[in-house]
């Protein structure tokens, strides 16, 4: 047995000590024992805990890899999030103001991925156990919203109905206003007799809407989201914010940011998250790559009332990205990009000096890499908010503001 003290939490979870040595489900301050099985210490027990270690909520916790923080405390969870990102930004010389973490409630997460696969008396479905393929049923979870867990029963009979015995699949599951919205990959091809099976498994779940493969199968009620006072319709397996609570923090931080401008672009637009709701008291030219997103976005413009003028382009940002005579129409502009962050449109914002940018990050290394562009162009940054709309993960989000300076 290996006797060690946690000096500090990794990005990924787990403690670390010296060495490096790395214990899961562990904190710092913490000395613990266990197994050394190279850098890592395995069938851990704690010598003497942190007086932030909390009896985790879930029964599955230590099985399930959904979650990786349920045994911190919620302060310590919230500081250590926040440190992550002042960790990012230091990395380039750069120090922050932030406001406190807005953190979404316990089951209020609306979208989840099950795995499920046929078994020999039936079959199965939940989310994979830690650092393993192995499937871990949750019949309950302090994450997802209760109607989203009902879909683990639902990727049970799909599993059933048009899941090879060799492979499994995975069923995305939404909440809508409208009910389930599922989308299935990794399946059996469709053949006649299995679309009546999936047709009636549908109806047997009331489901909104079932999307096999690249195929909407069933539609029976159009899976309705709400961004501001537009309802919108993605296509299966289209990005969502994973709380309605942590999309409208995002939201109401970006619209105090780039408040009294009259012209706007919001690149990487998805659905409509940001543009929509900012059409109430602005133009919007929404950039996006996926010419589907863009699609739903732009016929829930044109059904809604009230609403400025939203043009849409479907452009690849990141071979792509606008550039400065493009941008200098617009008083600001809204950068959502995916954990890679936005380097090339990054440059090209800070050369066309737009004067106002609210950006919304799933990754603070890439962010902070991105800020440093802003700043050394004459750029202030604002107060970050991050929102922790993955709570119990170790899964970051933010959105802060800049303003250029003038000279």
């Amino acid at each position: 047995m290996r006797e060690i003290d946690i000096i500090r939490l990794g990005q990924h979870g787990d403690g670390i000590a010296a060495g490096p040595l790395f214990a899961p489900l562990t904190l710092p301050g913490e000395r613990v024992t266990g197994k050394l099985d190279g850098q890592t210490l395995n069938e851990v027990r704690i010598v003497h805990p942190s007086p932030d270690r909390v009896s985790a909520p879930c029964r599955h916790f230590r099985s399930c890899g959904g979650c990786q923080l349920q045994h911190a405390s919620d302060t310590f969870v919230a500081d250590w999030k926040q440190s992550i990102v002042r960790t990012a930004l230091a990395a380039h010389g750069i120090s922050a103001e932030f406001e406190p973490v807005h953190v979404s409630p316990p089951q209020s997460r609306r979208r989840a991925t099950f795995a499920a696969r046929r078994t020999k008396k039936g079959a199965m479905s939940g989310f994979h156990a830690r650092g393993s393929d192995v499937i871990i049923e949750i019949p309950e979870c302090h994450l997802l919203h209760p109607d989203v867990l009902r879909g683990s029963a639902v990727a049970c009979d799909l599993a059933m109905a048009g899941a090879s015995r060799k492979a499994g699949i995975d069923v995305s599951v939404t909440l809508s206003l409208t009910g389930l919205d599922v989308a299935v990959s990794g399946g059996k091809a469709l053949d006649a007799s299995l679309r009546v099976t999936l047709a009636d498994l549908a109806e047997k779940h009331d489901l909104a809407r079932l999307a096999w493969g690249d195929e909407i199968l069933v539609t029976r009620r159009p899976p309705v989201q709400m961004f501001g006072q537009a309802r919108v319709v993605p296509p299966p397996g289209a990005f969502l914010q994973a709380t309605a609570d942590g999309q409208s923090a995002l939201l109401a931080r970006t619209e105090t940011i780039i408040k009294g401008a009259r012209r706007v672009v919001d690149l990487f637009a998805g659905c409509g998250t940001f543009a929509l709701p900012i059409a109430g008291h602005a133009q919007v030219h929404a950039v996006e790559a996926d010419s589907l997103m863009l699609e739903a976005l732009d016929a829930s413009w044109r059904k809604t009332k009230g609403l400025r003028a939203v043009s849409v382009e479907t452009r690849d940002l990141f071979r792509r990205p606008l550039l400065p005579d493009e941008l200098s129409r617009f008083d600001a502009a809204v950068i959502d990009p995916p954990r890679a962050g936005a380097d090339a449109q990054i440059a090209e914002i800070a050369g066309a000096g737009v004067p106002l940018l609210a950006y919304v990050s799933c990754n603070p290394t890439s962010f902070a890499r991105d800020v440093k562009v802003l700043l050394e162009s004459g750029y202030a940054m604002g107060p970050i908010l991050v929102v922790d709309q993955f709570r119990w993960s170790t899964h970051v989000e933010l959105v802060a503001g800049f303003t250029l300076n003038k000279k």
